[in-house]
């Protein structure tokens, strides 16, 4: 897939939150596991207990479940409070089936810009306008909970 292409299917969300950056950047990542809706969007759905962020480059985004074991979502590729935020992602899979997932956070007067960026799709050939496809919905789908807080 030429870059042309990827840059096509790479998905983008852009969504402005009534909080301090500060505050976007802790509830996206520390408190992450009090807004995402792992029912529908993760690996062990009614079996998770929490979904952890590693803060520190290298470590893990994960889920823990009930049973004891746990799920792997992806590597922390940037940790920047509280402007930016970079994972590998592959829930369920292994990295070799990795994309990746930037999110920024700009200050906006009393109000916080939160900017999603996912790429990486070449990674699935032919497929990757389906995958990206399914995470633009997606994306559309966990950041409405997100921003649900803030209201």
């Amino acid at each position: 897939m030429s870059s042309a292409q990827s840059e096509r299917v790479a998905v983008r969300k852009s969504i402005v939150v009534q909080c301090d950056v500060e505050r976007a950047f802790d509830v996206f990542t520390r408190q992450i596991g009090t807004w995402w809706p792992t029912q529908t969007h993760s690996i062990g759905g009614d079996k998770i207990t929490e979904v952890v962020v590693d803060e520190h480059v290298g470590g893990r985004v994960y889920e823990k479940h009930s049973d004891g074991g746990e799920g792997e979502w992806g590597k922390v590729l940037v940790w920047e409070p509280p402007a930016k935020f970079a994972m590998t992602w592959y829930p369920g899979h292994d990295d070799t089936r990795a994309t990746r997932l930037d999110v920024t956070f700009t200050a906006d007067g009393d109000t916080t810009r939160v900017d999603l960026e996912h790429t990486g799709w070449e990674i699935f050939a032919e497929q990757a306008p389906e995958h990206s496809k399914a995470y633009d919905d997606g994306w559309g789908t966990v950041l409405g909970y997100y921003t649900r807080l803030f209201d």
